[in-house]
């Protein structure tokens, strides 16, 4: 839910909220977070999990961040977001704040409550910044949409028995399903 735009918000407004309350911050918008559920933790955590074991078992360089964890996607104090997911591979993106530019990869899992929010606005937004790969993972339908801006192929939905190609590991691919059983 968006605060009514009496302003334009910036970082410092993030900071300043009260703490345990969450917010993101979309091009001076702020949008306030609800908790997420058991369900929306159990998947976030299976698949940052899953994920962390591919790049420790390949000796990769990436590293996996579950939210909170901050991004600021722009050089501008006017986008703040908190991805369920970020993959991000250039150490000089990283300071004790959080990840300055673009991850790698994000994963949403969506909430009942603002969809809309994963599927618009934040798609557009990661696009125009840089991120290389974008799903989002919608446990209320059962589906993976996976956008790979890298190569800007059209986007792919999967369901979550289907073994969902990573776009930027050529070798890994994830079932939801199982993760979850």
């Amino acid at each position: 839910m968006a605060l009514p735009q009496e302003k334009m918000y910036t970082i410092e407004d993030i900071y300043a909220l009260p703490e345990g309350q969450r917010a993101e911050l979309i091009d001076g918008r702020m949008y306030m977070m609800a908790p997420p559920n058991t369900n929306h933790q159990r998947i976030s955590y299976a698949l940052g999990r899953k994920i962390s074991d591919y790049i420790d078992k390949k000796k990769g360089s990436c590293e996996v961040f579950l939210a909170p964890f901050a991004v600021f996607l722009n050089k501008d104090d006017h986008n703040y977001v908190e991805p369920d997911i970020s993959v991000i591979c250039d150490k000089n993106k990283l300071d004790e704040r959080g990840c300055n530019g673009a991850p790698d990869w994000i994963i949403e899992v969506t909430s009942p409550s603002n969809p809309q929010n994963d599927y618009g606005m934040k798609l557009f937004k990661y696009r125009t910044s840089g991120v290389r790969e974008y799903w989002i993972v919608n446990p209320q339908k059962k589906t993976v949409t996976v956008y790979d801006f890298e190569t800007e192929t059209k986007s792919n939905q999967y369901i979550f028995e289907d073994d969902v190609p990573v776009c930027i590991y050529e070798d890994l691919c994830i079932n939801v399903a199982k993760l979850l059983s």
